[in-house]
C-alpha cells in the first residue's frame, strides 16, 4: 500500500551529466550506414523531487506528545499559554479588546472539549453510522473554530508570538517537517531529507543543513516550512489550495 502525500514539488539543480548523441555515417568499407554514439559531459538543470508524506497515526501521536512536552516545559519556565494570556487581558484590559479576549477564552475552552471528543471518536476502530456522522460534524466545527481563533490571533500577532502554545506549535511543525519530508533524486531514488537513526539525529542533520547549507534543502526550505505550516493549521487542504500557496510563494506574495 503506497503512502499518501500532502504535496509534491520539484527543485532544479545544475549538475554535470553525460549526454549522448547518435549520428549515422556510411562505412566506407562495407557501404552500410552505421550509428555512431558520441558521449560528452554537459552542465544542465536536473529535477529533484520533494515529497511531503501524510503522517501515520503513530506519527500524529508522537507529534502530539512533542507538543505536550514543549507546552509543559514552557509553562514550567513561566511562559503563559494563549488561554492564560487572553484571560489576563480579559480581566485587566490591555492590547486586546474586552470582546476579543472573552471570545478567545471561550474558543480555547471549546477547542479543548472538541479535541477530547474527536480523539475518542478517532480512536474507535469500529464506528456506528451515527458516530461517523458525528466525527464529520465535529471535524468541520473544529476547523471553523480554529479559523476563528487564528483570525483573532492574527489581529494581535505580537501578543501571542511568545506564548507556550506558539512555541509548542513551532516545535511540532518542525517535528513534522523533519519526519515527513523526502527527496527523490534524478534516478528515482528516494531518501529522507533529514537523515539519522532517530529524531535527535535527524534534528542535528536539520540544523547542519540549515546552518551550513544544502543544495536541495536551501532551494526547498521556504516552500517546505510554508506547506507544513499550512497543512498543520488547515483542515484537509486541497491540492488546489497548495498550488495557490506555491504560486504565491513563487510570486513573492507570502
Amino acid at each position: 500500500m503506497s503512502k499518501k502525500t500532502i504535496y509534491n514539488c520539484n527543485v532544479q539543480i545544475e549538475r554535470e551529466v553525460e549526454e549522448s548523441t547518435t549520428t549515422k555515417k556510411k562505412n566506407q568499407e562495407t557501404g552500410k550506414m552505421e550509428e555512431i554514439v558520441t558521449t560528452k559531459k554537459v552542465v544542465k538543470p536536473v529535477d529533484y523531487g520533494i515529497c511531503i508524506y501524510e503522517p501515520s497515526r503513530r506519527q500524529v501521536e508522537d507529534a502530539d506528545m512533542e507538543f505536550s512536552i514543549e507546552m509543559s516545559r514552557c509553562i514550567k519556565r513561566g511562559i503563559l499559554t494563549k488561554a492564560m494570556l487572553a484571560k489576563k487581558y480579559s480581566d485587566s484590559g490591555g492590547l486586546l479588546t474586552e470582546d476579543d479576549s472573552s471570545r478567545l477564552v471561550r474558543n480555547y475552552g471549546k477547542l479543548g472539549e472538541m479535541q477530547n471528543d474527536l480523539g475518542r471518536l478517532m480512536a474507535k476502530k469500529k464506528k456506528t453510522e451515527e458516530e461517523k456522522k458525528q466525527e464529520i460534524k465535529l471535524t468541520e466545527e473544529y476547523a471553523d473554530l480554529r479559523k476563528d481563533i487564528v483570525s483573532l490571533e492574527t489581529s494581535y500577532q505580537s501578543v501571542f508570538n511568545h506564548t507556550a502554545d506558539t512555541k509548542a506549535q513551532n516545535k511540532t511543525i518542525l517535528w513534522y517537517l523533519i519526519n515527513l519530508t523526502f527527496v527523490v533524486d534524478p534516478a528515482g531514488n528516494e531518501k529522507p531529507m533529514f537523515e539519522g537513526e532517530d529524531y535527535d539525529e535527524k534534528l542535528d542533520d536539520y540544523y547542519l543543513k540549515d546552518e551550513k547549507g544544502s543544495e536541495v534543502y536551501d532551494l526547498a526550505k521556504e516552500k517546505l516550512m510554508a506547506f507544513i505550516s499550512f497543512w498543520y493549521f488547515s483542515q484537509n487542504p486541497s491540492e488546489e489550495d497548495f498550488k495557490s500557496l506555491e504560486k504565491d510563494i513563487e510570486e513573492g506574495n507570502v
